[in-house]
């Protein structure tokens, strides 16, 4: 006599219970995240040489392996690439340095001239197109009587200057020191940089290794056009309208030009800066209409050599990044973590983009996308390109024969 347990009755839980693990695994993870975020942001002044030395050693091991597969030791190669990433540096620094000083005072000295456009030219002419009573609210006059109405405000505003100009003396010291550690940490990032990439490898569970692996391969091709090919236009486009700007004729075109240059990465404000820049100062230098074209013409030569032959050849089209998107990274990252969140604004926000990218065809490849047929049959398609049976469903699936006994 075959005497088999009776059912119980009751409903099976398993599926709640393991949907409430999942929802806590992914609490876990999500308080992780944030706390990483707020360690980060407490941070920030200790990170900031360490991360700009990690992105100058990324950026020259590449072609410390290519000398190693020339045949030259490990820290051969480092020492020469590190050699002439500092000689960069030092020759950038001895030719600009006493240009810029130049233009500094040049356009110190020239704000007088400035202030006397401004108010017998330049806010004429915005008063007479706006209506606004402009010109009388800047008055000298009313500039003194209110100083006066507000002295004993103005005595608080020289208590919070000072304190602010004793800060910056600290923060001065603290670049200096920053200065000082970023070579030699970017010198020992590079000579044990695959260590290091070895060690966080191995962190990663192996399950997931395969799927991380091709993640971090196109997150390093991103980065590596973006990044690699986003310094050199900016190089370029710093130079070329430096050398235009000074070739019209203005005084400060130089460092109008070097300025916009730094800026090429923000989307539309190195150009903007070439723009309005270059107008004023050449409306406020000469006053006529022929070094006004010279300025609009190297502003559209600059416009079309960025975004016709140095973009598409030297950056590419794989970043994926809007402009909007670039500028709400660069604004996040400098309000949330300083000068820290501005130089890592765009990596992350490239990697961020692939990770996107990926989440995304997953998400269309889901069940929970396609519903149960069409990923059913979007699997059986793949199992007999794969030469293997499908396998069928619970719905496909033919009824077994019952026994007639």
């Amino acid at each position: 006599m075959d005497i088999r347990p009776e059912p119980s009755g009751g409903p099976d839980n398993s599926g709640a219970v393991e949907d409430i693990a999942l929802f806590f695994r992914r609490l876990q993870w999500a308080l992780l995240l944030l706390g990483v975020g707020a360690l980060i942001w407490l941070l920030t002044p200790v990170l900031t040489p360490f991360a700009a030395s990690l992105l100058l050693a990324w950026l020259g091991d590449p072609v410390v392996c290519r000398l190693q597969k020339r045949g030259m030791s490990r820290n051969g190669a480092v020492a020469l690439v590190f050699t002439l990433m500092v000689l960069v540096v030092v020759v950038l620094v001895l030719i600009l340095v006493p240009v810029i000083q130049e233009q500094v005072v040049v356009l110190v000295s020239s704000v007088p001239n400035y202030l006397d456009w401004l108010s017998k030219t330049g806010l004429p002419w915005l008063q007479a197109k706006t209506g606004l009573d402009i010109v009388a609210w800047l008055d000298q006059d009313a500039l003194i009587d209110m100083l006066k109405r507000n002295w004993k405000g103005a005595s608080g505003i020289a208590t919070q200057v000072l304190g602010v100009v004793t800060q910056s003396g600290f923060t001065v010291l603290g670049w200096f020191a920053n200065i000082v550690l970023i070579p030699f940490l970017t010198f020992f990032f590079l000579r044990d940089w695959g260590l290091l990439v070895q060690r966080v490898a191995g962190l990663v569970p192996r399950a997931r290794a395969a799927v991380v692996a091709q993640l971090a391969k196109e997150s390093d091709a991103v980065l590596g056009s973006f990044l690699r090919g986003q310094f050199l236009v900016m190089l370029a486009m710093g130079v070329f309208y430096a050398v235009g700007l000074w070739g019209v004729g203005l005084e400060v075109g130089i460092l109008i030009g070097v300025l916009a240059g730094l800026l090429t990465f923000i989307p539309y404000i190195g150009p903007t800066t070439v723009l309005v820049g270059g107008v004023i100062a050449a409306l406020v230098q000469f006053g006529d209409w022929q070094h006004l074209v010279g300025v609009l013409a190297v502003w559209g030569l600059g416009q079309v050599l960025e975004s016709y032959v140095l973009t598409p050849k030297l950056v590419g089209d794989r970043v994926g990044l809007s402009p909007v998107t670039v500028v709400f990274a660069v604004m996040t990252g400098g309000t949330l973590f300083g000068f820290l969140g501005m130089l890592l604004a765009l990596p992350v926000a490239s990697v961020a983009n692939v990770l996107i990218r990926h989440v995304h065809t997953q998400y269309t490849a889901s069940r929970f996308y396609l519903g149960d047929d069409v990923a059913t049959a979007k699997i059986e398609i793949a199992e007999v390109h794969h030469g293997r049976q499908p396998v069928a469903t619970d719905a496909a699936r033919p009824a077994e024969p019952t026994d007639p006994a």
